[in-house]
């Protein structure tokens, strides 16, 4: 009998433990399939691309698509073309990170301010709009008179490019906490910085990442973008490809692109392994 009511008991109490422990067990399946899901995707691509360059091209005209063997050869393999290509990338994801880390400062600046009055939010906002739809390659060369042609230029450029997505996202985040916790700050007397500290920054910090994601992709292309325009100082990637272009090296073009792909994915990644993170905490926070 005792061994039977225990079964009784442990059957009455599986049910609301069964949601996390299934939670817990595809947890690891996922994960899985996140790596493998894409492994597949790159070897099929790879396999069509290298069809596509030795079977469907004639051999005279396959320098417009190399395969992907002889670009690895020419492009990573020499180690002069490497290195060429590694230094100017690091000079363009230096620009990048640069333009990035002070959009988010800004970014996440003006987002604050707006939150905190509805008048600023109306006097600034239309105006992160307007940024945002300016024709980037129309006003790069101004900056380059106003500014010069180097390093700081390159990061203005940066700056343009991925600021509305941080302010667009964090000022959602903070607008996106419930009233009935703005009631409770109210209940124990919590000003308006204790209020913005302790309830809205964490409540919009998953939204903030997902717009750091964004503009992480957009600094790269910023300042590849300014590389094309501003040829003083310290070569990026954005100038290489514009001298492999000339020079028909289509090896050495496709792999600066590849690798400029493969910066700003990692740069997404990154900030997705923190929005991860977050989640993590806030689950568990909440006790989830």
């Amino acid at each position: 009998m005792t061994t039977v009511a225990a079964d009784a008991a442990a059957g009455a109490v599986a049910p609301e433990n069964r949601p996390k422990t299934a939670a817990r067990q595809r947890r690891p399946r996922i994960g899985a399939v996140r790596i493998i899901a894409p492994v597949v995707v790159f070897v099929l691509v790879m396999g069509l691309w290298y069809f596509a360059s030795h079977h469907l091209i004639e051999e005279q005209s396959r320098f417009l698509l190399p395969g992907p063997d002889e670009v690895i050869r020419q492009g990573l393999l020499d180690s002069a073309v490497r290195e060429e290509i590694l230094s100017a990338l690091g000079s363009t994801v230096l620009v990048a990170l640069t333009g990035l880390l002070i959009a988010i400062v800004l970014g996440v600046g003006f987002a604050v301010v707006m939150s905190q009055a509805r008048w600023a939010e109306y006097s600034l906002y239309p105006y992160a709009v307007i940024l945002q739809t300016i024709p980037i390659l129309a006003v790069v060369p101004l900056f380059g008179f106003w500014f010069g042609y180097e390093f700081g230029s390159r990061v203005i450029v940066c700056v343009m490019v991925s600021l509305f997505p941080v302010v667009t996202n964090t000022l959602f985040g903070l607008k996106s906490v419930a009233p009935a916790e703005h009631d409770l700050f109210t209940l124990h007397g919590a000003n308006r910085l204790q209020r913005l500290l302790k309830l809205q920054l964490p409540t919009a910090l998953p939204a903030m990442i997902s717009g750091f994601k964004i503009s992480g992709g957009m600094a790269i292309i910023g300042s590849i973008v300014a590389d094309f325009f501003f040829r003083q100082g310290e070569p990026g990637i954005g100038r290489m490809i514009d001298v492999y272009r000339q020079r028909l090296a289509t090896e050495e073009l496709l792999t600066a692109l590849l690798l400029s792909s493969l910066a700003g994915l990692i740069l997404f990644w990154f900030f997705d392994f923190l929005a991860v993170r977050v989640e993590r905490a806030n689950g568990h926070r909440r006790g989830d």
